[in-house]
This record gives structure tokens, C-alpha cells and sequence, in this order.
């Protein structure tokens, strides 16, 4: 993936979304259920750009192959 300037902007349905600067294609989107915003008090956003930071570090882990794989199956919770 180019290198570009990512940003977090919350749609008008009130999903939250990783797209380039300079494009407007969603890279990612995280979709809060109704429950989930309620839980968090209002601080959907906050999460949202917490989980998107660690995701985008670990994408370039990755891309810089410094990142250790297990061959063994993973459980994902």
C-alpha cells in the first residue's frame, strides 16, 4: 500500500471509518451496535480510534516483517 496520510472520520450513519487523506474509499469500518455505544457511555469514538491505531501499527509490523506468525491454529475472542 502507498504511503499516504490515513484518517478516522465518523460517516453520516455513525460508522467510523479509516480511509487515505486523499481518497474517500473506506479502508476499514467499525460499526457500533446500539448496546455497544450504550455500554461505552458515548465514548464510541474513542475506542474506535484506539482499535484503529493498534490495527494500522500492527499493518505495518507486517509490511516491515517484524511480526513472528504461529503455524499453530489461533483462537480469536
Amino acid at each position: 500500500m502507498p504511503t499516504s496520510f490515513l484518517e478516522i472520520v465518523e460517516l453520516p450513519d455513525g460508522r467510523i471509518a479509516l480511509r487515505r487523506a486523499d481518497d474517500e474509499e473506506e479502508l476499514v469500518i467499525l460499526d457500533f451496535s446500539e448496546s455497544a455505544k450504550n455500554f461505552l457511555q458515548g465514548h464510541h469514538i474513542e475506542v474506535a480510534k484506539a482499535m484503529l491505531n493498534v490495527g494500522v501499527q500492527m499493518a505495518g509490523r507486517l509490511a516491515e516483517g517484524d511480526f513472528e506468525s504461529d503455524e499453530l491454529p489461533r483462537v480469536l475472542h
